[in-house]
């Protein structure tokens, strides 16, 4: 009895430990999705661990059988066989499983990794909100193209309608992260990224800056709020009738390294995402979109191609015309 109260303990404290490190290291508002992405991640991350755990829970239990059964003790009665060194049985069972394992994980890692390419439009009868996203030291700002409307450090859109999110960054690398809508992406100068996310039913959604980006970075806090699109007309039409417009140069000053409060602007110049993105691009390169160019850039691309083609052009011509004409000096000397 004793010794069966002793396992018991043994038991219960390797469950507690084994939940405390399965817990550690995952956010609990990423197994409470509210979203199709993070329905999907969370499925992927229950799969990935329930797999990983038909290894490693035999393992912890019969590590901690064996230093009980067989720790040195007056009367030990467990067998001893010190020449003991291989077991057919055995070998085919702690290579097979594991190697079984690991295929079931890579098939179901690969699939859901196509499954969740955040650049891939969400499947849906409405058609995507467009919502451009900058991270700036150590603020947020969303600007609403269709709305013609900004916010700063908090962003409204509807519900169980795609979200299309392009994101850059005017200071150092960040990474938007809405927890229960979907996993992080980064946000990088001189780059465009594509994240499709949806929210399912109404709420306020905890949103942060998940890349360590200097004193502040803790700072970067935001309320993702999903209401019904009637309830989004309603805020769009109040933004624009009680917010103040941005400028340039009130985007310079809020992309001054500091803190900053909510804000709400009804208006914003036109094209300022894509001058954000072009402002650190190697000049002709028109910046980098993840997921597809925007209108502008794409335009710019072409015309910077353009520009190229008819210079290598102008200057194949000059190499023919000089080359004519060094053929008529040499028939010319060769005549005389």
């Amino acid at each position: 009895m004793k010794k069966r109260s002793v396992m018991k303990r043994i038991t219960a404290a390797f469950m507690l430990t084994l939940t405390m490190v399965l817990l550690s290291g995952c956010n609990p508002m990423v197994l409470d999705p509210k979203g199709p992405v993070g329905d999907s991640q969370r499925d992927l991350i229950w799969i990935s661990t329930l797999l990983c755990a038909i290894i490693i829970v035999p393992v912890l239990i019969l590590t901690a059988v064996i230093v009980w059964r067989y720790r040195d003790k007056p009367g030990n009665k467990a067998a001893y066989k010190p020449k003991w060194e291989h077991s057919t049985k055995l070998e085919t069972i702690w290579w097979g499983i594991p190697i079984v394992i690991i295929v079931i994980l890579a098939v179901v890692t690969v699939r859901y990794t196509y499954h969740l390419e955040p650049s891939k439009p969400l499947e849906s009868e409405k058609e995507p909100l467009v919502i451009e996203v900058t991270s700036l030291d150590w603020k947020w700002l969303f600007t609403y193209p269709e709305q013609n409307i900004a916010t700063v450090n908090y962003l409204k859109f509807p519900e169980d309608r795609p979200i299309e999110f392009k994101l850059t960054s005017d200071a150092p690398m960040n990474s938007f992260w809405i927890p229960q809508l979907g996993g992080q992406i980064y946000t990088m100068s001189g780059m465009a990224m594509t994240l499709f996310l949806q929210a399912d039913e109404p709420g306020v959604y905890y949103g942060a800056g998940a890349n360590f980006t200097g004193k502040d970075f803790g700072k970067m806090r935001f309320d993702a709020t999903a209401t019904s699109e009637e309830e989004f007309a309603a805020w769009v039409q109040e933004v624009k009738g009680t917010g103040t417009e941005l400028t340039m140069d009130g985007y310079g000053k809020l992309a001054e390294q500091g803190t900053a409060e909510i804000q709400s602007f009804s208006g914003y110049p036109q094209g300022l995402f894509n001058s954000i993105v072009n402002k650190y691009a190697v000049p002709g390169s028109g910046g980098h979109h993840h997921g597809g160019e925007s209108t502008e850039s794409a335009e710019y691309s072409k015309a910077s191609t353009d520009e190229a083609k008819s210079t290598a052009d102008d200057q194949e011509m000059n190499m023919d015309m000089d080359a004519e004409m060094d053929m008529d000096h040499e028939h010319h000397a060769d005549h005389e």
